[in-house]
């Protein structure tokens, strides 16, 4: 096609989520060449600017987890290049990426989310680290999680039952981040609703539950077939389906959203949808919750991912 648009995908990266971002980049790839998109797969390096300066694409899409991806950064060159891409803003994307960031704006915007408190390594040293724990345990209970305030894939989270368990989860934490959340954790069924705005404003494809065989919804479980159930809808009631998908679209707009992202909660038992945290740019592979969820819904993957290009396109 005379005017079919050249995407150049970023993938690879340098974060922990490096080979969950190959897998991701080549789907967008198989996606978009099955609609007659001309692609580009590259890894982002040291002579990227000089190649996006020498050859202009017409779209990037940086399908890149982690902190090279997510955290802003690159979306902000993009902006300041003039090249349009796939995604939510460099803004929003800083937004979300800072999980206790992202559960201030979206309590404000009145959905629940587990209590939680944020602490620096430097902070949680110089107060004592034993002090704080047990204030922490004492006003929180357990069961807790504990993860890096900014971080995907559930890299540097543990799951944490007892008192003893809370300082090692905390030293996990701190290896991925400078900055560690420590948040109630809600018992109940977690699911995960994708959302797409292809120009004609967002919405939510049906959530997906998500069952893990370990019993944690880890690195591991996420990324290994077989490792978790997936249900696709959810074994939830109509109603609660509803309201899931409705506070998706709630958490999106409050914290800024564009394109494609993901919207993570738990539902307890008495079905309220606790919120958890959302992805600018979620996982794509083929054991990932958004690609189920979309083949799940009947949509032509391809076709959503052209018209994400296209929708990025027409931004320019």
């Amino acid at each position: 096609m005379a005017d079919s648009p050249h995407v150049l995908i970023l993938s690879g990266g340098i974060s922990h989520e490096r080979d969950i971002s190959l897998k991701s980049g080549r789907r967008v790839a198989d996606g978009l060449l099955s609609h007659d998109v001309s692609v580009e797969i590259r890894d982002p390096d040291g002579s990227l600017i000089e190649h996006l300066n020498e050859a202009p694409p017409s779209v990037v899409w940086p399908v890149l987890h982690g902190a090279s991806g997510e955290d802003g950064a690159l979306r902000a060159l993009l902006e300041m290049l003039g090249i349009p891409y796939v995604g939510s803003t460099a803004d929003a994307s800083r937004i979300a990426w800072n999980k206790p960031v992202a559960k201030s704006l979206v309590e404000r915007a009145g959905v629940v989310t587990p209590r939680s408190i944020t602490l620096s390594r430097d902070a949680f040293r110089e107060l004592g680290a034993e002090s704080v724990l047990e204030t922490v345990t004492e006003t929180f209970g357990v069961p807790l999680i504990v993860k890096p305030a900014q971080g995907g894939s559930a890299q540097g989270v543990s799951w944490v039952d007892s008192p003893e368990d809370l300082r090692k989860a905390m030293v996990h934490a701190f290896t991925y981040s400078d900055v560690a959340l420590i948040e109630q954790r809600i018992l109940g069924v977690e699911v995960c609703v994708p959302i797409i705005d292809t120009g004609d404003g967002p919405r939510a494809i049906p959530a997906v539950e998500i069952e893990p065989i370990s019993g944690h919804y880890d690195f591991e479980a996420r990324y290994t077939a077989g490792a978790t159930r997936f249900y696709t809808p959810p074994r939830l009631e109509e109603g609660v389906q509803k309201t899931v998908s409705d506070l998706a679209l709630t958490v999106f707009d409050a914290l800024g959203l564009r394109d494609l992202a993901r919207v993570d909660f738990i539902i307890d038992s008495d079905n309220t949808a606790w919120f958890l945290e959302a992805s600018t740019m979620p996982g794509l592979t083929e054991t990932s919750s958004t690609a189920l969820a979309l083949d799940s819904a009947g949509y032509d993957v391809g076709g959503v991912y052209a018209a994400l290009v296209d929708s990025a396109r027409a931004r320019a």
